[in-house]
């Protein structure tokens, strides 16, 4: 399977939606498992998000209808059940169309990233910035292999932390 085509295929959808691709996976055992990870693309209005960054941006399928009677809406707003629904529908026919998956039967997933949410891309790291977060490391730094901290956001192309 080519995944980076599947992964072209979704962001496709992805984009259609208002929504980015944050990581795709595809799994192998008692079934065939396609996973699509999705989120909505921060709306910047003019200004720094401030300490709400990042906000319900990795908090689980709940709904984007807008915010409650004097709560302002966040810059980065969550995917909900039917955003997961209408990117599935869509990618689903894409995948069969295209020939994406070969061989029958699998199962597509579409989600949000959820808590444990990897930091992959530069805006990542902006996006998330003044937010806690853990870290691990492959190769022991010190002889400690597991991190917490406050993300400061990125400087010159690195993240930095406190």
């Amino acid at each position: 399977m080519n995944l980076e085509k599947v992964r072209e295929a979704a962001e496709r959808v992805a984009r259609s939606e208002g929504m980015e691709v944050v990581d795709v996976e595809w799994k192998i055992g008692k079934q065939r498992f396609l996973r699509v990870y999705i989120d909505r693309v921060p709306v910047m209005s003019g200004g720094n998000a401030g300490s709400d960054v990042g906000q319900g941006a990795a908090s689980g399928a709940e709904s984007s209808a807008g915010a409650a009677v004097g709560e302002a809406s966040s810059p980065y707003p969550k995917v909900s059940h039917a955003d997961c629904e209408k990117v599935s529908k869509q990618l689903s026919v894409i995948l069969d169309v295209e020939e994406l998956v070969p061989g029958p039967g699998y199962v597509l997933e579409i989600s949000s990233p959820g808590m444990d949410r990897g930091l992959t891309k530069a805006a990542d790291f902006q996006r998330f910035a003044g937010r806690l977060a853990k870290v691990s490391t492959i190769e022991p730094v010190g002889e400690a292999k597991f991190f917490e901290g406050r993300l400061k956001g990125v400087a010159d192309g690195k993240s930095a932390w406190s």
